[in-house]
This record gives structure tokens, sequence and C-alpha cells, in this order.
């Protein structure tokens, strides 16, 4: 019976406890003078498909900034759309080439792992599709 007793006023000190510290952060949850955080950097959702011509740009900016990717992929036409699947797998690839290329620059003279004018080259072709996320 003491056994019985003492684990339940274990178990009720311990949800006691769980619940004291739990409150103060959840009470302020619905609180209405809340502070709204906002980043300097929305990211919108990709399309769901690019326009040729938008695609055909971006492989020219990414092959013309050195990607060998890029370089040997085909540009579309024909098409009315092009999967956007198709311009993140572009990105991506040439985002790793240029990262793998550019490894021995000193920290100084890159931004995300790569050199500057290619980071540019990834982001100015991005832009030309729409594309955010990849």
């Amino acid at each position: 019976m003491k056994l019985i007793i003492r684990t339940w006023l274990t178990t009720a000190v311990a949800v006691g406890a769980l619940a004291s510290a739990v409150a103060p952060a959840s009470a302020a949850i619905g609180t209405g003078n809340a502070r709204v955080v906002t980043s300097a950097h929305t990211v919108a959702a990709n399309p769901k498909a690019i326009k040729p011509a938008a695609y055909n740009q971006a492989r020219s900016i990414l092959a013309n900034a050195g990607s060998q990717t890029a370089a040997k992929s085909h540009p579309v036409h024909g098409k009315d759309d092009v999967p956007v699947g198709y311009g993140t797998s572009l990105l991506a690839a040439a985002r790793d080439e240029f990262r793998q290329t550019d490894q021995h620059l000193p920290p100084k003279q890159k931004k995300s792992d790569m050199s500057i004018p290619h980071y540019n080259a990834i982001h100015s072709a991005a832009k030309t599709m729409g594309i955010d996320r990849w």
C-alpha cells in the first residue's frame, strides 16, 4: 500500500513540476501583444512549371559562369512549359559543382562555400526561372 501511495505522490509531483514549467511558455502563445518577427528574406513557393526561354537563359548563365553540367545539358525546345524539377536539378548540380571547384579558395573570397561570381550566377539563374528553393 505504501508503494502505491509513494508512486502516486511521485507521479503527481512530476506532473505538477512539468505543468508549472510548461505553463509560462504556453501562456505566452496566446497573448495579444506578442511580437511578430519577420525575416529579411521571404521564401515563396516554387512555381509548378517554368517557361523554356527562362530555363534556357538560366542554363546559359550557369554555363557562362563555368558549369560543365549546364554546358552539357540540352536546351529545351518545342514545349510550352518545363517542369520546375528541371530547373531545381540544374541549379543543384551547378551549386555542387561550383562548391567542389571553389573548395580551396580562402574564406574571404567565398559565399555559401563557392566563389562570389559563382554564387551570383546561381542566384541570377534561380531568379530568372522564379525558383526560390533548390
